[in-house]
């Protein structure tokens, strides 16, 4: 979070612009049938936030899980189930969510067949993940590790 407003913060920090193109960028397994591609990463000079979208297979989900900071997920193909502290959503096409850290939530594809792809923001560069049925916590940029073998 950006401390009060001023030009000597975190949020001020110079860093050289980029244009990220997921289709050139190299994309990591999230298993399960979902891949991620990482997007505005401290890879490229974030001090504040991370960004990046995630692909499922038809029918794939993830766990459910909490994050130590605000996340905010856009569909941009496809439809989903989200589940939100233990209320299920359809959300489609350019629906989003923002859930508060702590929250419990998962997505998974409403398709059999078609896939479905989320742009995810962590408020935080320091975003982790912890699941909730085995409560083990990982930062999620330590998910970008195993490339995924092929496109889904």
């Amino acid at each position: 979070m950006c401390p009060e407003p001023t030009t000597d913060g975190p949020c001020f920090t110079a860093f050289p612009p980029v244009v990220l193109r997921p289709a050139e960028l190299t994309s990591f397994s999230r298993g399960g049938g979902a891949r991620t591609i990482p997007l505005v990463t401290k890879a490229v000079g974030a001090k504040v936030f991370l960004t990046g979208q995630t692909i499922f297979k038809g029918g794939a989900g993830i766990p459910l899980h909490t994050h130590n900071c605000p996340e905010s997920v856009t569909i941009l193909e496809g439809d989903a189930i989200v589940e939100i502290d233990g209320t299920e959503h359809h959300v489609t096409r350019f629906d989003t969510t923002y859930v508060a850290a702590g929250t419990p939530h998962r997505f998974r594809n409403a398709s059999p067949a078609e896939p479905m792809r989320i742009l995810w923001i962590y408020a935080s560069v320091d975003a982790t993940r912890t699941l909730v049925e085995t409560g083990v916590t990982a930062r999620v940029d330590a998910e970008h590790t195993k490339p995924a073998k092929a496109h889904l």
